[in-house]
């Protein structure tokens, strides 16, 4: 298929800036991608959908305070930092990290950060066409790390802005007011299952999800899995290519357990539900799928990208979100729940009013 396939018209007003009070107060269409009919439900009402034993697979990853303001040495060019992996090393100061834009960060380059910490990182090698290691230098030597988050904010896409004069940040802290904007974000932009620190995006799909709702999951006998993948900006990286075949897509690292693979051979056998909860944990999953959507233990990467046609073998049902256009999260949704279903489905949602993006409502697709 080609790029220009996956574009559809979404009104500006549409793109959620703020979440809502109450994750499960969230909105979720649900597609019957056999027969091709839609419901419109709310987040709360997934239970309905869903049995004993049937499956409903999390991303335990943990968003880090990753997005940091920097400026490269001599040219003073603003640069964009996110913090991807702790090496270890000397009081945490090896990292991995990505930056945007990175064609001029080279081997020996020094960034400097927008601050009073007097924190510098000094380039000592390149990992992907984005990624760098890093070594910081800093007079802390105690609680360094802590000190790195300090400094840095949410990683919240592009197209969530806030307007400069605060009038729209007033009007939404009468609304949600257990805090403040920028520390409701720390809190929002985590889902509850975040565990193990790694990402620098959100596993978006799972941000709607409440502790109530998977209280009443399990009293209903469902099953709740978990595998690992820190999200770097693989999935959202802009497509310049009109051939998506020629698109490559960076890799992100998957941990898939002993519990979680008995938890899926099982409920396959038994020919049950088995739900992926957002993009990156349906391509995890297909990483290791055979043939007959049987999965095994993995400790590994995965630069899957997935867009129509493609055969899913594991998962009959996809919970996941309404991504921008040109998105391959949206092609990954199209290749589940079938291209012309899923964009006629965007169509209505526009013309519904559903919630677009990150903080956005929710879109649950069921292989019947």
């Amino acid at each position: 298929m080609r790029l220009s396939e996956f574009h559809y018209n979404l009104p500006l007003d549409l793109v959620a800036q703020y979440p809502l009070r109450f994750r499960d107060d969230a909105k979720m269409m649900v597609l019957h991608a056999k027969s091709n009919t839609i419901e419109h439900k709310n987040v709360k009402d997934i239970v309905d959908y869903f049995g004993e034993d049937d499956v409903m697979i999390f991303n335990d990853t943990k968003v880090l305070p990753s997005k940091l303001k920097a400026t490269k040495e001599k040219t003073l060019a603003s640069i964009s930092v996110f913090l991807q992996r702790d090496l270890g090393g000397e009081n945490n100061k090896f990292w991995d990290i990505q930056v945007q834009p990175a064609r001029k960060i080279r081997i020996g380059n020094k960034i400097f950060f927008d601050d009073d910490t007097n924190i510098i990182a000094e380039v000592l090698d390149n990992t992907t066409s984005r990624g760098r290691t890093v070594r910081f230098l800093s007079d802390y030597q105690e609680n360094f790390k802590e000190k790195l988050f300090a400094i840095g904010s949410m990683p919240l896409p592009d197209y969530v802005y806030r307007p400069l004069d605060g009038s729209d940040k007033k009007k939404y802290e009468k609304i949600f007011l257990d805090y403040p904007v920028k520390e409701m974000d720390f809190e929002r932009f985590q889902t509850i299952f975040a565990q193990k620190d790694g990402s620098i995006e959100a596993p978006m799909s799972a941000l709607n999800v409440s502790k109530s709702m998977v209280a009443k999951l399990e009293i209903k006998g469902v099953k709740i899995g978990m595998l690992t993948s820190h999200i770097g900006l693989g999935l959202s990286k802009r497509i310049e290519v009109e051939d998506l075949y020629k698109h490559k897509i960076e890799a992100d690292p998957v941990v898939i357990d002993e519990k979680l693979v008995e938890q899926v051979n099982d409920s396959l056998k038994k020919r049950k539900r088995i739900c992926m909860v957002g993009a990156e944990v349906a391509r995890g999953i297909q990483q290791v799928a055979g043939l007959s959507g049987t999965i095994k233990q993995f400790d590994g990467w995965t630069n899957l990208f997935i867009f129509p046609p493609y055969q899913f073998v594991t998962m009959n049902a996809f919970l996941t979100s309404f991504y921008q256009p040109f998105s391959p999260k949206l092609m990954l949704t199209c290749a589940f729940g079938g291209y012309k279903q899923v964009m006629e489905a965007y169509e209505t949602a526009v013309k519904k009013k559903y919630r677009f993006g990150v903080y956005g409502d929710s879109f649950l697709i069921l292989d019947d």
